[in-house]
C-alpha cells in the first residue's frame, strides 16, 4: 500500500471514530474541498482550509444526520491521486428516513498531505431524506 493510500485510509479510519482532529490534520492548510453540485454542503467554489472545511461540512454532519457512516470499499491508488468507492449510510434527523448512498471520494495528496477533495454522489437521495433541497 502506498504512503497515499494510507494516508486516506487512515484519515477514513479517523473520521470513523469521530477523531476529527485527525482528519483535519492531514489536510494541507491550503485544502480545496468539494462537496458534489447540489448536495447539502456544497459551496460554489469549494471549500477552502481545514478551518473551513471544520465548519462548513463536518461540524453541520450531526446536526443533519444521526449515525452518519463513511464506508470506503476500494481504494485506487493512482500516485498523488487516491479514488475511493464506498457508501454513505446515515438517519435523517428532519425525517427520520435512511441514507443509504454510494459515493466516489478523488482525493489529491502533496507532500504527505490532503491538497484537493472532490466528492461524487447521489444528491438527489440527499435531498430526498433530509429535506435539503438542492439550490
Amino acid at each position: 500500500m502506498s504512503d497515499n493510500v494510507e494516508l486516506i485510509r487512515d484519515a477514513y479510519d479517523a473520521f470513523g471514530r469521530g477523531d476529527i482532529e485527525a482528519v483535519v490534520a492531514a489536510m494541507h492548510r491550503d485544502i480545496a474541498w468539494n462537496e458534489a453540485e447540489h448536495s447539502p454542503y456544497h459551496k460554489p467554489g469549494g471549500h477552502h482550509g481545514p478551518g473551513d472545511v471544520l465548519e462548513n461540512v463536518f461540524a453541520r454532519i450531526p446536526g443533519d444526520f444521526d449515525d452518519f457512516e463513511v464506508i470506503p470499499r476500494t481504494f485506487h491508488d493512482a500516485g498523488d491521486t487516491v479514488v475511493v468507492e464506498g457508501r454513505y449510510r446515515a438517519t435523517a434527523t428532519a425525517t427520520s428516513d435512511p441514507l443509504d448512498v454510494e459515493v466516489c471520494h478523488v482525493w489529491t495528496v502533496r507532500d504527505g498531505k490532503v491538497l484537493a477533495f472532490q466528492q461524487y454522489t447521489d444528491t438527489w437521495q440527499f435531498a430526498q431524506v433530509s429535506g435539503h433541497r438542492p439550490e
